[in-house]
Parts: structure tokens; sequence; C-alpha cells
């Protein structure tokens, strides 16, 4: 009796654990947790997804505002031998930036395939600045209005760049913007900024933005 018992006791236990392994799905998505210049292209280059399926997985995050400590959703790649593009050299240096296409007589840009109306260009001397304390006149990091910090906030001399103005930055290099273009908007300001000046935003420790020293860009100053 002992023994029918016994035997009876790890039959249930068995079907059991077979239940639960059925019930968990065997190719779960997975989650990345960003850190300092992550992409989705990087991401599709690290984990041999195509970069579309990533971005559909994540349309809650914008290409524009990844930063680090950011949690990614990883699609299941089992297919990914099947459904993955493959692509040239030069195919993969072109998803890595902006396509640029400016047509002057209408005022109209075109990048990351998408198309803005602007009211004019204007050339700047661009810095870059972090979250940390030291560089918010002991604020903590939000901007002007108070809000939070994030990648496409520009500090500008609002008297030159009014607060609100949305713009399309281009020519910058640094691993924690996007390549080429992106769109800023005017919600911050600083002692030092004046004239034809801006002040670019970017995630991630002091050391890490300051590499972006002083640059001369161009702004399309959107409609």
């Amino acid at each position: 009796m002992y023994n029918k018992k016994r035997i009876a006791k790890t039959v249930i236990a068995l079907m059991t654990s077979a239940l639960f392994i059925q019930a968990v799905p065997a190719h779960a998505d997975s989650v990345h947790v960003a850190k300092e210049g992550d992409t989705f292209y990087t991401l599709s280059k690290q984990y041999g997804i195509a970069m579309n399926t990533i971005m559909k997985a994540n349309q809650n995050i914008s290409p524009y505002n990844i930063y680090g400590g950011l949690k990614i959703t990883i699609p299941n790649n089992e297919n990914k031998s099947k459904t993955a593009p493959t692509q040239t050299k030069s195919q993969k240096k072109a998803v890595t930036a902006a396509s640029l296409n400016v047509n002057t007589d209408n005022k109209v840009v075109q990048a990351w395939g998408k198309t803005f109306d602007y009211k004019k260009t204007l050339n700047v001397k661009a810095t870059a600045y972090s979250a940390h304390p030291s560089e918010n006149g002991g604020w903590g990091p939000v901007d002007y209005f108070g809000n939070p910090l994030k990648l496409g906030t520009i500090a500008v001399d609002p008297k030159v760049i009014p607060f609100g103005t949305k713009v399309l930055v281009t020519g910058h290099t640094h691993p924690g913007l996007p390549k080429q273009a992106f769109v800023a908007t005017a919600l911050d300001t600083g002692g030092a900024i004046k004239g034809n000046r801006i002040d670019i935003f970017i995630p991630g420790s002091q050391q890490f933005v300051s590499t972006f020293g002083f640059q001369d860009i161009e702004l399309y100053i959107l409609e």
C-alpha cells in the first residue's frame, strides 16, 4: 500500500511538472537593459534580429531616446535566419544614419524617412551637458520648465530660439546621439548659452557627454 501511494504521488508530480513546462513559452522574448551608445541598429547586430522587428516590438520607445538603463524588448529570434534580410556593407552603413534630403525651394527636409517643413536654417555652436547637478545649477535633472531631462532636450538663448521651438539638429558627431539628424525641442537655457549657441542634453555620465566638445552644427527650425 505504501509503495502504491508513493508511486501515485510521483506520477502526479511528473504530470504537474509536464503541464508547467508546456505552459511556459518555449521561445519567450527577452529584455535588454540599454547601455550608453545603444541604438536599435546596434541591438539588431548584437542579437542577429532585423532592426524593424526590434522597433515593432518597442513601439513605445523613440529611436531618438534610448538611454542607459532603458528596458528594451528583444523579440524571439527563432526564425532570424529566415526573416532577417541579408545586408551588404553599404546597406548596413546606410541604416546607421538618417537619409537627409533637403529641398531648399520648398523648404522641406527629409530625415529618417520623415518629411519636415522648416522656416529657416541656423548655424550654431553646440556643446553638450549631462544630468549631473553641477551642470544644472543645482536644480537636478530637469529642464527650465521642471520636466525630466531626456534625449531631444536642448538649451537655447530664448531671444534667438524661443522656448518650445522644434528643430532638426544636423551635422553633429557623438555616440550618444542619433547619427546625422534628430528632432529636438528648446526646453532649457543656461547662463553661458547666448546668441547662436545651443547646449544638447545627452543621457550618460559627465565623462561620456564631455567628449562632445564644441561643434559647429546646422539647425532646421521646423514649422
